[in-house]
């Protein structure tokens, strides 16, 4: 083979890859669009009205991600099943996007933390490595920690709303969160340096239940609660 003839079939290697990432970035780019659709909408719960909406907004967002699911089961096909890693920073800004509106649709809903199984099942993806295009541990990872910020801001938003309860439960689940992140031994420099943030939302979220205690607040909400149960 000569040179030209080897440099011919080396670009021809970089075209294919060239189209196989062009078409990713198609249907990146309408998993992007479907995100902020879901982002929007779950953003009215921090409207003074938007707690009593709360449930009615979480139904609308799964059924954004019944889009999301087909726009998944799209990507799938755009790529050799076996290059997943290939081509994973394509799509993992979005995907851990997704991770954190389905922790937080699962949040508003139960006040519980979604597992990474559970996440799949709503995104409509695998968990399992081995089984095709799956949720990456650091990307679920990276997710629920947005998530942690997000919650950081509902607390400060529940106390304006007249919320006095929700902040003393959102501070339970942080604090929970952050010890079950500090068992990790993360490598990652970047998941790293997100947890570090995590500190933060922690911090921020003692100084709204704090100051409700101050104001005497927090045993309003205790009883507030006492009263629901």
């Amino acid at each position: 083979m000569s040179v030209s003839e080897m440099f011919i079939t080396l670009q021809g290697v970089l075209t294919a890859d060239q189209d196989i990432r062009e078409e990713i970035r198609k249907v990146v780019q309408t998993l992007e669009q479907t995100a902020r659709e879901i982002l929007t909408l779950l953003q009215g719960v921090h409207q003074g009205a938007g707690f009593q909406d709360i449930p009615k907004k979480c139904q609308k967002a799964r059924e954004h991600f019944g889009t999301v699911k087909t726009q998944l089961a799209s990507l799938k096909t755009k790529f050799p099943a076996d290059q997943y890693y290939r081509f994973h920073e394509h799509w993992r800004f979005v995907l851990q996007r997704l991770v954190f509106l389905a922790a937080f649709v699962a949040y508003l809903e139960t006040e519980t933390l979604v597992t990474r199984e559970a996440v799949t099942e709503i995104l409509g993806i695998e968990a399992d490595r081995e089984r095709g295009f799956h949720l990456d541990i650091e990307d679920y990872l990276s997710g629920i920690l947005t998530l942690a910020s997000e919650l950081s801001r509902l607390a400060v938003n529940s106390v304006t709303a007249g919320d006095y309860s929700r902040p003393l439960r959102i501070s339970t689940f942080i604090n929970e969160l952050d010890s079950g992140f500090r068992l990790l031994n993360l490598k990652n420099d970047s998941l790293r340096k997100r947890y570090d943030g995590l500190k933060y939302d922690v911090k921020k979220i003692e100084e709204v239940v704090y100051d409700l205690s101050i104001r005497g607040l927090n045993k309003e909400a205790a009883s507030d609660a006492g009263g629901e149960k």
